[in-house]
């Protein structure tokens, strides 16, 4: 069974696309999971603080957010933060403790298999 995307956004479709693609080649059903989640409407999607991932995270991981990332509150320790979008707070104060942002489809290319992600929403 085909899922009708209802997005306009063409990039968010492509992605989509990409992460059912991904999921059955690799059948790893963290990328379906994800798809499904970012199908959603807007209203829907995940808005997470950096608090929020401060709290339920450990050093040196991979932290997915299918949403976007807010600056309220402080990281204070090295995460890697994967997600559909930052605010430049967000971006700065990661960056600070010494992680990383990345976008999804680079995730996707680096760790085909989704290996020790964790989503957070």
């Amino acid at each position: 069974m085909v899922r009708k995307i209802t997005k306009t956004n063409p990039n968010i479709i492509e992605l989509i696309i990409n992460l059912r693609k991904q999921s059955n080649q690799e059948q790893a059903a963290i990328w379906k999971d994800l798809a499904k989640r970012l199908e959603r409407s807007n209203r829907r999607r995940a808005q997470v603080n950096l608090s929020k991932i401060s709290r339920n995270s450990s050093v040196d991981e991979t932290i997915l957010i299918p949403g976007k990332v807010l600056g309220s509150g402080n990281l204070d320790h090295k995460v890697q933060v994967v997600a559909l979008g930052f605010s430049k707070m967000a971006q700065e104060k990661i960056k600070e403790a010494g992680g990383e942002c990345l976008d999804i489809a680079t995730i996707l290319e680096e760790n085909p298999k989704g290996s020790n992600i964790r989503i957070i929403e």
